[in-house]
């Protein structure tokens, strides 16, 4: 039986079973190998207030908030794309 990826469409090393997360969007339970991860920041201020302590020389810090995408919600919001058709592992 053909195999159509290497990695069995999992990142990271073969340390087994891996621990579940969910999926931010859909709430689909997903492979912690094989779930995107998006990461983003959130400001703690409104953006005029940011502009004024930035002019004053204030060193402003922001929380960084971690989302798990399954593959198809991924597709969907466009964090990965498909393959060209050339790049996919021909039969």
């Amino acid at each position: 039986m053909a195999r159509k990826r290497k990695s069995g469409g999992k990142s990271g090393s073969s340390k087994g079973r891996y621990k579940s997360v969910q999926c931010s969007k859909c709430g689909r339970s997903v492979p912690r190998a094989k779930a995107k991860v998006v990461t983003g920041t959130t400001r703690l201020v409104d953006g005029r207030m940011y502009k004024e302590l930035k002019k004053d020389g204030t060193i402003i810090l922001g929380g960084q908030n971690r989302k798990y995408l399954c593959i198809s919600c991924a597709v969907h919001s466009g964090v990965v794309s498909q393959r060209a058709k050339d790049k996919r592992k021909k039969e």
